[in-house]
């Protein structure tokens, strides 16, 4: 399970990643700007939350457990 999630945080960065590029080469020399950085937001936002359900639903079906450290 830590595979997943460690995979899933990696296309969130790499997404992020792909989004600044995007951000700094856009407009340059003369060139149209595209919606590549839009694009890659929207897709770090997507896995974002499909991150954040996945999570929930693998506790609801008891594949992860609490760590046991006490909320005081």
């Amino acid at each position: 399970m830590k595979i997943v999630f460690a995979f899933a945080l990696l296309a969130i960065v790499m997404a992020l990643v792909f989004a600044g590029r995007a951000m700094l080469q856009d407009g340059r020399d003369g060139k149209a700007k595209s919606n590549s950085m839009v694009n890659a937001l929207a897709w770090r936002v997507g896995l974002s939350i499909a991150l954040f359900l996945f999570i929930l639903l693998s506790y609801k079906m008891g594949w992860i457990h609490p760590t046991g450290v006490p909320l005081k």
